[in-house]
């Protein structure tokens, strides 16, 4: 029988770029090779996304309609300057090229392009990253939440949760994007298999023992607490909430 393999949590990568066809088209892709990623239309929109949670890589357009993507590559490299930035353009002068890699970018992909090349480059530059270097945030916070991923532990008001592994890594997942609605087809993509054909059941039995996990942790804290507010979007997937629940009086 073979050994399970070990599953590290799926690159997050944000794509800035305005074409619908060509943004939908990165979006489907990457989705469907494993990457967790996120689509803004604007420069400005792109800022805003990296700032709100851990990015590992952008793939970023330079002809904005808000911003030159010069300026907003120089910007990213000055706020995360470990994120891996790969401009995707039009723009094939050398003049262009030098002028992007001197903005901070790691990489360049003149348009057209196939989507097979774009992820053998991201293949080649995510394997020389050091161990940890996705993981800037080893540790999520929640309000008393706080979910380790290299210690692989959870704490609910110093309260350890007792998980399994499938429900820490789901935890972990919507941690990571607190605050933001995550689908079920991600959720299974980056917590299971992004090949995974079986029925989606095994997510809400999960889901559901999560809550009851972290429900019973909540009662034993000292003092008791209110447990993490996974929402269920019908339709759509989960979202673990950045606010406590409002206690009825």
């Amino acid at each position: 029988m073979p050994a399970p393999q070990d599953r590290s949590p799926s690159p997050t990568l944000l794509v800035i770029e305005d074409d619908d066809t060509i943004g939908r088209h990165l979006d489907t892709g990457l989705r469907a090779h494993g990457y967790a990623t996120t689509w803004c239309r604007t420069g400005n929109g792109g800022l805003a996304a990296a700032d709100a949670a851990p990015v590992d890589v952008v793939l970023l357009d330079l002809g904005l309609p808000d911003a030159d993507g010069i300026d907003i590559a120089r910007e990213l490299r000055s706020r995360h300057p470990d994120l891996l930035l790969v401009i995707l353009t039009a723009r094939g002068e050398e003049i262009d090229v030098i002028a992007g890699l001197d903005a901070g970018a790691d990489d360049y992909l003149v348009k057209p392009f196939a989507l097979s090349v774009l992820l053998a480059r991201l293949r080649a530059h995510l394997r020389r990253l050091p161990p940890g270097h996705g993981d800037r945030e080893a540790a999520h916070r929640v309000g008393p939440l706080v979910v380790d991923t290299r210690a692989r532990t959870c704490l609910l008001g110093g309260e350890e949760v007792p998980l399994r592994p499938k429900e820490f890594d789901l935890l972990t997942v919507l941690a990571r994007h607190a605050g933001t609605a995550v689908s079920r087809e991600d959720l299974m993509a980056q917590v299971w298999d992004e090949n995974w054909f079986g029925p989606t059941k095994t997510l809400d039995v999960t889901l559901a023992s999560l809550r009851h996990r972290l429900a019973q942790a909540a009662a034993r804290a000292v003092p008791p607490t209110d447990p993490p507010s996974i929402s269920t979007l019908r339709g759509f997937g989960y979202r673990l909430e950045t606010a406590r629940p409002v206690r009825e009086a």
